[in-house]
C-alpha cells in the first residue's frame, strides 16, 4: 500500500509538538481547563509521549507530541513515528513546534511509521498508515518525500520476502516489473550463458542451486552523466560447501539487500526524472550445497582475469560482485556504486544502524557524509587501507577471497572489489545489514534501506566534483 499524504482538502486535527523546555510556556497561554488536563494527565513532552486534548465539548481539539530535548533527539531518528501508533485512528496537520529543519525528516519518518508487511498474514490487520494520517506540512516537497517513501517500500518488500518467493528468477521478475513501470531498458544472462559471456564467477557462485544464476542488466535514461548501480543479488546463503550454522543462517533470505537497495535507489532517481544515465547490474544467485558447488581452495578466473583462490565458499558475495563490477567499469561510468550485505564485520565496527562505505576520493566522502546526516540515513567512511593489500593476495592466485587471520574483514572484502574498478571516475562502496533487528521509529522490524536516501541527496553535488 503507498505511503502517502493525506489529502490537502481532508478535514484534520491539528498537532502541536512541544520540547520539554517549552511546554511550561505554551501551557500558560491556555485556558485553565487546559492547564487542568495537562496537570492531571501528567504531560510532561517527554520524547514520544502523545496527549489528545478536548474541546469544552469533549470533542478532539488538538494533539500533543512530546519532542524531548535535543539531547535526546541526538539517540534516535524520527522522532514523531515514534508517536503515530499512540495517536487515534484520523487525519492530521502540524500546526507548530517542529523547526523547520526537522520537518523533511519528521514528515518522512510519519509516512514511514505506516509501513508494514503483510504478505503472508491470513487474517487482515488495521492499517496504520490509513487509520493515522498526516496532511503534508508546509515547507516540504511532498512528492518528493513520498517517492523516498515507495522507494524504502520496495526495499523492504524485497528484503522481507522469504527465499522461498525470492529466488533469482523473483528477483529478475522484481526487475521486470520496475524497468516496465519507467520505461528502461532490460536484459538478461543466465545459466551456462554466464560462461559464454564470460561471467564465470557469478556462475561458480550460483550454478550448485536449482535455481540459474544470472545477471540482471537494467538501463534508464539518456542525458547527463552515468552512474552505475551494482547490487549483491544473493537471494538465499548457505555458506556453500563451507556450511553456516544454523543461527547464522537465519537471516540469510536478506542476503539480497544489496540489490534490494539498488533498486530502491534506482526507484527513486526513475520516479524524480532525474538527469543521468541509469545502469543497474544485479548478479542474482543462491549459494547452495549439491556435487558441484565450488569448493575451498579452487582458484577461479574471473571476468577481468584475475584469478581468485577460494579460501572460503561462505565469502561469495565479493565474487559475484566482481564478475558485476568489472561489467560495469568496461564503460568508465561517471560514478559506480556497489551495495552490499557483505561481511559481519562492518557489523562488529559499526553496528546494525550505521552504514559503512569506502571511497578514494575525500570530498565525495564528505558531501555523502554530510547528505546522510541531513536526511537521516546515517553513513559512516572507512578506510581503502593500502597497507592491507598483501592481506588479499595469497601467492597461488592474484587474489584471496577470504583472507586467514580474522583483522580488518569488511576493508579487506572492499580492497578485493576495488581491484575490479579502474576506469570509473569515482567508486564507492556500502557494506550494509539492511535489516531492522527491533522495532524503532519510522522503522518496522525486518528489511531496511541502509544509503540510498543518503545517496539520493548527494547525487547532484558528487556529479558535479
Amino acid at each position: 500500500m503507498p505511503l502517502t499524504f493525506a489529502e490537502a482538502s481532508q478535514s484534520s486535527l491539528p498537532v502541536i509538538v512541544l520540547e520539554t523546555s517549552a511546554l511550561e510556556d505554551w501551557r500558560d497561554d491556555q485556558p485553565q481547563r487546559v492547564r487542568n488536563w495537562l496537570t492531571s494527565s501528567r504531560f510532561t513532552a517527554a520524547l514520544g509521549q502523545v496527549l489528545m486534548v478536548p474541546s469544552d465539548t469533549g470533542e478532539p481539539h488538538c494533539a500533543l507530541i512530546g519532542y524531548g530535548s535535543a539531547s535526546t533527539r541526538k539517540r534516535g531518528r524520527f522522532a514523531l513515528a515514534a508517536s503515530v501508533q499512540k495517536l487515534p485512528e484520523g487525519c492530521y496537520h502540524l500546526q507548530q513546534g517542529v523547526p523547520v529543519a526537522d520537518l523533511d525528516e519528521q514528515a518522512l519518518g510519519w509516512l514511514l511509521a505506516g509501513y508494514s508487511f503483510e504478505k503472508y498474514r491470513t487474517q487482515a490487520q488495521p492499517s496504520r498508515q490509513l487509520a493515522v494520517q498526516l496532511k503534508a506540512p508546509e515547507g516540504v516537497d511532498a512528492a518528493r518525500l513520498e517517492v523516498i517513501a515507495a522507494g524504502e517500500t520496495l526495499t523492504r518488500d524485497l528484503v522481507n520476502t522469504p527465499a522461498c518467493d525470492m529466488g533469482p528468477e523473483q528477483l529478475e521478475a522484481a526487475c521486470h516489473h520496475l524497468a516496465g513501470r519507467f520505461g528502461a531498458q532490460m536484459s538478461v544472462i543466465a545459466g551456462e550463458a554466464l560462461l559464454e559471456q564470460n561471467l564465470p564467477l557469478i556462475h561458480a557462485v550460483g550454478r550448485a542451486a536449482s535455481h540459474e544464476p544470472r545477471l540482471i542488466d537494467m538501463r534508464w535514461g539518456t542525458r547527463g552523466p552515468t552512474v552505475t548501480l551494482v547490487g549483491k543479488g544473493v537471494c538465499f546463503d548457505t555458506g556453500g560447501l563451507n556450511l553456516k550454522p544454523g543461527n547464522s543462517m537465519g537471516l540469510m533470505k536478506k542476503d539480497m539487500g544489496g540489490a534490494a537497495n539498488a533498486l530502491g535507489l534506482a526507484q527513486m532517481i526513475m520516479a524524480l526524472d532525474l538527469p543521468l544515465r541509469l545502469r543497474v547490474l544485479i548478479p542474482a544467485v543462491e549459494n547452495a550445497v549439491s556435487g558441484n558447488a565450488f569448493r575451498p581452495q579452487d582458484i577461479l578466473t574471473s571476468r577481468k582475469g584475475l584469478t581468485v583462490e577460494v579460501n572460503n565458499t561462505d565469502a561469495e558475495g565479493r565474487l559475484v560482485l566482481a564478475d558485476a563490477l568489472a561489467l560495469g567499469d568496461e564503460q568508465s561510468p561517471d560514478l559506480m556504486i556497489s551495495m552490499a550485505t557483505l561481511t559481519g564485520a562492518a557489523r562488529v565496527a559499526v553496528g546494525p544502524d550505521l552504514a559503512p562505505f569506502y571511497t578514494d576520493n575525500d570530498a565525495l566522502a564528505q558531501v555523502l557524509s554530510i547528505s546522510g546526516a541531513k536526511v537521516a540515513d546515517p553513513v559512516w567512511r572507512m578506510p581503502f587501507w593500502d597497507p592491507y593489500e598483501p592481506l588479499i593476495e595469497p601467492g597461488v592466485a592474484d587474489l584471496d577471497n577470504a583472507p586467514a587471520g580474522g583483522f580488518a574483514g569488511s576493508i579487506t572484502a572492499a580492497l578485493f572489489l576495488r581491484r575490479f574498478v579502474e576506469q570509473a571516475k569515482d567508486y564507492v562502496h556500502f557494506d550494509i545489514y539492511s535489516w531492522q533487528r527491533t522495532a524503532a521509529p519510522g522503522r518496522s522490524k525486518g528489511g531496511l534501506g541502509q544509503g540510498p536516501r543518503a545517496l539520493l541527496e548527494a547525487l547532484p553535488e558528487l556529479l558535479a566534483l
